[in-house]
């Protein structure tokens, strides 16, 4: 397949995963300055921070009063992470954060006890009380995540069953609940994907749900995430995640220097749009206006 789509829709995480793997704490109201910057530059998305443990991840103990400062930019939703319910009470009890419905599925059992503590069943019993949870309180289900999904550092090679498993899994349950199938992710968490297993693993996921939006989370571990980006755009990919100045990483993902390369550039769109800017109608939502200001308030790794 190759059909590029004609518009792009980048999700910024730089203010949550770029920071909270950082060492040392950053002031607020620099933070809050790179809020506004992303969402000026036209994104729609921008994730500012996570609801989570402050002694695990001191970077975010000061969520809510991010939060409770923000000046909000019509157009742009602020969204936030969270990992169990005390995380999402949270976040929810903040008048500013957009909630938005997700959930999250693991492959490999290593990477499941590492970041969850519990098998890859549990966690996808989880997932259904989310999803139960979600419509329960009026929120739709946007996000379904499988992370690891082209390969993992602590449980290897992930089979392409093992992500075509999970999407015939949430299909039934979304058909059992008469809920739309949600923006479907493929996580490259750790860095394995490359542009064939890119398109074959979009193209397996919109096989089995042709009417799904499919996203990406690429990180640059291995330094082909323009190519990859270039590959999902020939699938028609339109939708990722990408991070300010490829801030981030996965700090448990077994990288001998601790963690995997920051996720893919909204800058690394530039690149691949000139190859297909000159068809009618080709437009993005990237940013470029911050891309370089968060060099000044963290060290490159």
């Amino acid at each position: 397949m190759s059909d590029l789509p004609r518009r792009v829709e980048f999700h910024e995480e730089g203010p949550r995963e770029g920071f909270q793997i950082e060492q040392g704490s950053f002031p607020l109201h620099d933070r809050l300055a790179l809020i506004d910057a992303l969402a000026a530059s036209g994104l729609k998305q921008v994730q500012c921070a996570s609801f989570v443990s402050p002694r695990a991840v001191p970077q975010m103990a000061d969520s809510p009063e991010l939060f409770a400062s923000l000046k909000k930019r019509p157009g742009t939703r602020y969204t936030a992470l969270w990992l169990n319910e005390n995380g999402f009470e949270r976040a929810r009890s903040c008048d500013n954060v957009d909630i938005d419905g997700k959930v999250v599925f693991y492959v490999t059992e290593p990477f499941s006890q590492r970041n969850n503590n519990c098998s890859v069943a549990e966690n996808r019993q989880r997932q259904l009380t989310w999803i139960d949870r979600y419509i329960a309180l009026g929120i739709p289900v946007e996000q379904a995540y499988v992370v690891t999904a082209f390969g993992c550092n602590l449980g290897g090679p992930v089979p392409l069953s093992a992500v075509t498993e999970v999407v015939r899994w949430l299909k039934d349950a979304c058909a059992d609940r008469r809920i739309p199938f949600p923006a479907f992710y493929l996580a490259d968490t750790m860095g394995w994907a490359n542009p064939e297993e890119i398109k074959r693993r979009v193209g397996a996921v919109r096989e089995l749900v042709p009417e799904a939006r499919i996203g990406l989370h690429l990180h640059d571990t291995r330094g082909v995430g323009g190519a990859n980006v270039y590959a999902a755009l020939q699938m028609g990919v339109e939708l990722f995640d990408s991070s300010v100045a490829g801030l981030g990483g996965c700090p448990f993902a077994g990288h001998k220097h601790g963690g995997a390369a920051g996720n893919i550039l909204p800058r690394t769109w530039p690149s691949c749009a000139r190859r297909w800017a000159s068809r009618p109608g080709s437009t993005s939502n990237s940013s470029s206006r911050p891309r370089v200001w968060p060099s000044a308030s963290s060290a490159a790794r």
